[in-house]
C-alpha cells in the first residue's frame, strides 16, 4: 500500500479573513478546533483540511499531509535524501501525531500518523 495524501493545511496571518475568503469562494464550512479551524469541503470525495495562523514564519503556505506509519523513520529518510526536518513529531491529543519536513528545494510537506 502507498502513502496517501490525507489532509491539507492553509497557513495565514489573519485566520478570520482567510476563513471568510474560502467560505465565500467555495462554500466551505468552518469549525474552530483549538488554535486551528477545521474545514469541511462538503464533498464526499477529496480530502478535508484546516486553516492555521501560527503567529510566526512561515505565515503563508499551503501544505499537504501524507499518512505514514512511522514519523521519525520518514524524517530520517527525508534527511538522507537531502531534505530537512522542520517540525519534530508532535501529538494532536486524541487524533494522532504530525511532523513537517522540507524537500531539497524547501517545499514543506506534512506527515501524519493516526493515534
Amino acid at each position: 500500500m502507498g502513502q496517501p495524501v490525507v489532509h491539507f493545511e492553509i497557513g495565514c496571518r489573519n485566520s478570520q479573513k482567510t476563513q471568510e475568503f474560502f467560505a465565500g469562494l467555495f462554500g466551505w464550512q468552518m469549525e474552530a478546533a483549538g488554535p486551528a479551524t477545521m474545514i469541511s469541503t462538503g464533498a464526499s470525495e477529496g480530502i478535508q483540511g484546516h486553516i492555521s495562523s501560527l503567529g510566526h514564519e512561515p505565515h503563508n503556505y499551503v501544505t499537504i499531509y501524507v499518512h505514514v506509519d512511522d514519523l521519525q523513520a520518514y524524517l530520517t529518510d527525508a534527511e538522507r535524501l537531502g531534505g530537512k526536518t522542520i517540525v519534530q513529531p508532535t501529538e494532536v491529543p486524541g487524533m494522532g501525531s504530525f511532523a513537517w519536513l522540507a524537500d531539497p528545494d524547501g517545499n514543506i510537506i506534512g506527515l501524519w500518523k493516526n493515534a
